[in-house]
């Protein structure tokens, strides 16, 4: 039988704020803590296992993931925090009850899939954001089919950040997984469309796990 969380942890995307799934999070009615979680370079506290000076690497942001994977707990996660809660899931897969995967490359290549590129853009408008996340390049492909939490993938047929042809790379990795696309969302799509979200993601912790794919 599959165990109900008793902690949902979220994860932003490259932003880093803390407040980003708050409405998704206020809106959901299944009786388990909340964590949500910021990145240091958006100015929210570094836990005391990461450096003075922030996130060194991307192991530094998953050590900062898992020290809270203390209990039966999903993981509720956008973007490039997506790609954090399936290293964490790696990691700490006898605490993971469920996964919610928004908008992320999930850590696999997509470059065929001509995503837009957020780079630029974002390192000119957010000088505090660390370069060698800009840069880091993984590939978890063979990793993923031994995700065994029961996973739920959102996305928006807008998001030309995530196009959905990433999120169906995705869901055919994960042998636990089932997609849904939102009609006019964009890669906001948590703030956007925050109730839909809210709402597949409540009936994703009540329902039932589900069936490995053929």
């Amino acid at each position: 039988m599959m165990r109900a969380p008793e902690k949902l942890i979220f994860l932003p995307g490259v932003g880093g704020n803390p407040a980003f799934w708050r409405p998704v999070a206020d809106a959901l009615p299944q009786p388990a803590a909340h964590v949500l979680l910021g990145w240091p370079w958006f100015g929210a506290a570094s836990p005391a296992d990461l450096p003075a000076t922030g996130a060194r690497d991307m192991q530094d942001l998953v050590a900062a993931t898992t020290v809270h994977m203390d209990r039966p707990c999903a993981l509720i996660a956008q973007s490039m925090g997506g790609v954090v809660a399936l290293l964490a899931a790696l990691e700490r897969p006898e605490w993971l009850t469920h996964l919610v995967l928004v908008a992320t490359s999930g850590g696999v290549p997509i470059d065929d899939l001509h995503p837009e590129d957020w780079r630029p853009g974002f390192l000119q408008s957010n000088p505090a954001f660390p370069q060698w996340l800009a840069d880091v390049r993984l590939d978890l492909s063979a990793r993923l089919p031994s995700v065994q939490a029961p996973s739920l993938l959102l996305w928006g047929d807008a998001d030309a950040i995530s196009p959905t042809a990433v999120g169906q790379r995705l869901s055919g990795l994960l042998p636990h997984s089932q997609m849904h696309v939102l009609a006019g969302g964009g890669h906001d799509l948590a703030v956007a469309h925050a109730g839909a979200v809210a709402a597949h993601i409540a009936g994703h912790l009540q329902g039932a796990a589900q069936r490995p794919k053929a």
